[in-house]
């Protein structure tokens, strides 16, 4: 049985067609944070002091770009992931992603608005919500390939229901910090830590077909040769 990694099953150029584009986004969402980013202007060009408290003005902007490039590179992991468990694709996968791809290049809009606006609560609703709509879209996707037989292991349903349970975890923390933003913004952002310790959970039980070396089990799912 061949067991390379993203092995496509026609000969056509569209699987590594859709992994390209995809990193290509990525790569201009991640580059795009920066573009706020302005080196701040000086009448006394020779101040250290002056520039230094200058510098401390722009504190949240510099902020919001380590949170937005962290959290653009973390789902980039994510889909990586997702893409080497595939075996091809489809349309309607294809389309799927391409919606996901919309709100990653959406992206810098609402970390920028987070970074200028921190205290308002509806600058944290954007960004929390565009990041939730990201994470729901993976598990469509994910969706998507097990029951369209794209993956390469047996969808069972245990994988199934851990692929949820992953999915989902995210969401929840995120909705659940939306009532805290009216308080506190701040305070809701810290409450997202909570899926550290649930991903740490979650890692420890991944079953072994959704490991990083899921290349290596035994392909039982569907979309034959």
């Amino acid at each position: 049985m061949d067991r390379e990694r993203y092995r496509r099953e026609s000969r056509g150029l569209e699987f590594d067609r859709v992994s390209f584009f995809t990193d290509a986004v990525y790569a201009i969402a991640m580059t795009l944070l920066v573009v706020e980013l302005q080196p701040p202007e000086l009448a006394a060009v020779r101040d250290p002091a002056a520039l230094w408290n200058a510098l401390w003005d722009e504190r949240s902007g510099v902020i919001g770009f380590f949170v937005g490039f962290i959290l653009i590179g973390r789902y980039w992991l994510a889909h990586h992931q997702f893409f080497a468990s595939l075996r091809s694709v489809d349309a309607g996968l294809i389309s799927l992603n391409l919606v996901y791809l919309a709100f990653i290049a959406f992206m810098p809009f609402p970390v920028a608005l987070l970074s200028n606006y921190e205290e308002n609560p509806v600058s944290f609703f954007m960004f929390a919500g565009c990041m939730a709509v990201v994470s729901l879209l993976e598990v469509a996707m994910f969706l998507w390939a097990a029951r369209s037989g794209h993956l390469r292991f047996a969808a069972t349903p245990q994988v199934m229901r851990f692929a949820m349970l992953a999915g989902g975890a995210p969401v929840l923390v995120m909705l659940a910090s939306f009532p805290l933003a009216l308080y506190s913004t701040t305070w809701a952002l810290l409450s997202w830590l909570v899926v550290f310790p649930i991903g740490a959970i979650l890692d420890r039980r991944t079953p072994a077909a959704l490991r990083a070396d899921a290349g290596d089990v035994e392909d039982g799912g569907g979309g034959g040769e």
